[in-house]
């Protein structure tokens, strides 16, 4: 066969991110204090911009004044948005999205503090993987597993619960789990995902490139370091003296709790983006919290001046493109808060329970399903609910709150929400006889009487989650309370 040059004609399909599909895409994904900020930039850069109410005689180039926006669970036809925040992951594999709905997690407060008690901290440990774990993974189910192993890690980044339970817990084989647990062990920083302060330091000595034989046997057996058996120590690796005081050095250099530099910062007072209110008729009004996100017009007054004063061709382009930019921004800016507004709206409808009764009436949620509902992507979802929090009469709550698991049971095969679940665990442990303290295994049948079927160790680790202590404590405890 012969060989030589050749020129060859193929079609493909493939995804362009513009720019301003890329700002848009980031617009969504900011809170309203963050797009105030992100307003501020907007006007030293832009001369053509500046705050204040949108009016239908702002003349050439602004866009029509939207009506405040809002929005009630009768939510229909959306108008066409220009700008399309999907099309990021259009094309990527969602896979089932049914099983998916097992793992999904969100996060909140047990006691349900009211908006004076809630705040915005700096990113936290979990915030940061979650932002990583989506690009590293292709299968849809593999991110789901993995995204529920960083929601059980502690606050230094280890998974102290067993591997084998918690594939038990998800009904999936332990192979699957592990491969997942891989995908977390891989994100930034390196040892998070870590089963132990060896498996973290190995972690990190594999990242640099030093973790050969001689490294393996020092990390292995950190209990003969911690005892100063250097000489055994010397002995098992097989190095010399100059050897083994540069893989100490190496050891010193690595973070035994990687997951501590995360999370740290002073909170804020937490300032609603959404707004949530009862109407007469039983139904629900939710708004955007207009007094954290100023408005944009175009000063009409100040285009016509500089067009006038435009004589040369570089500035009429530099004139246009600022119009541009302004139009678009105010155009995605509104497309922003519509969709925020629709994914809130359906969350409402979803947790309307919740919203009336509390949250013993929490339900199992998850984006895919709220995705589905209002005809969006779940990448779309995710980016939504991030760092929103919304407003109504029993607190302020993060979107991300009323996205939770299902366990046992629960009305409609549907299985219960955790946080319901939890609810009812203490609700059962603060009315239980102090002659007559309830164990475990008690929670547990009072529970599964109840249409709640949990294992015991599901119990025990929700009891422990939401501070309640073990039937022992608490029976000293009410014992001494009694005599007081």
């Amino acid at each position: 066969m012969a060989l030589g040059p050749r020129l060859d004609l193929r079609r493909s399909q493939s995804l362009v991110m513009t720019p301003q599909l890329q700002q848009a895409i980031k617009l969504l994904a900011l809170s309203n204090l963050e797009i105030e900020a992100f307003i501020g930039e907007a006007l030293e850069a832009n001369p053509l911009l500046e705050a204040g109410e949108v009016s239908r005689e702002a003349g050439e180039g602004a866009p029509p004044a939207p009506d405040e926006p809002s929005a009630d669970l009768a939510i229909g036809d959306d108008s066409a948005l220009d700008i399309d925040p999907d099309a990021l992951d259009r094309d990527r594999d969602t896979g089932d999205g049914e099983w998916g709905s097992a793992l999904s997690s969100g996060g909140g407060s047990d006691d349900l503090p009211g908006i004076d008690e809630r705040g915005a901290a700096a990113p936290s440990l979990a915030d940061h993987l979650e932002a990583q774990v989506g690009a590293v993974v292709g299968d849809a189910r593999e991110e789901a597993v993995a995204r529920h192993l960083i929601g059980l890690l502690d606050e230094a980044g280890y998974l102290t619960s067993p591997l084998r339970e918690v594939a038990d817990e998800l009904g999936i084989p332990l192979a699957e789990a592990e491969r997942a647990l891989r995908v977390v062990q891989s994100l930034d920083p390196t040892g998070v995902g870590a089963r132990s302060l060896s498996e973290c330091l190995a972690l990190q000595a594999q990242e640099a490139d030093r973790y050969d034989p001689c490294m393996a046997r020092l990390v292995d057996n950190l209990d003969l370091l911690a005892r100063g058996e250097f000489a055994r120590l010397k002995r098992m690796c097989q190095v010399d003296d100059e050897d083994f005081a540069d893989m100490l050095a190496e050891l010193r250099g690595y973070d035994p709790k990687p997951g501590l530099r995360f999370g740290g910062g002073e909170e804020a007072p937490v300032t609603p983006d959404l707004l949530l209110r009862a109407t007469p008729d039983g139904g629900w009004d939710i708004r955007v919290n207009e007094a954290t996100l100023p408005r944009l017009v175009i000063n009409r007054e100040y285009y016509v001046e500089l067009r006038q004063g435009c004589t040369d061709k570089a500035s009429k382009a530099w004139l246009n493109e600022k119009l541009t930019d302004a139009n678009w921004l105010i155009k995605a800016l509104d497309q922003r808060q519509r969709t925020i507004l629709k994914t809130a709206a359906e969350i409402v409808k979803q947790q309307d329970g919740f919203f009336r009764k509390g949250v013993s009436e929490l339900r199992p949620l998850t984006l895919a399903r709220v995705a589905e509902a209002i005809g969006m992507h779940e990448s779309t979802i995710s980016r939504v609910t991030s760092n929103k929090y919304l407003h109504c009469e029993r607190g302020t709550f993060e979107l991300k709150y009323f996205f939770t698991s299902g366990v046992g049971g629960g009305a409609e095969g549907e299985g219960a929400s955790a946080e319901a679940v939890k609810a009812r665990i203490r609700a059962l442990c603060d009315a239980e006889d102090p002659a007559k303290i309830l164990s475990d295994d008690t929670l547990v049948e009072m529970l599964k009487a109840e249409g709640f079927d949990l294992a015991r160790r599901t119990v025990a680790k929700y009891r422990e989650a939401i501070g309640i202590g073990s039937s022992v404590q608490r029976r000293r405890q009410k014992k001494l309370a009694g005599l007081g």
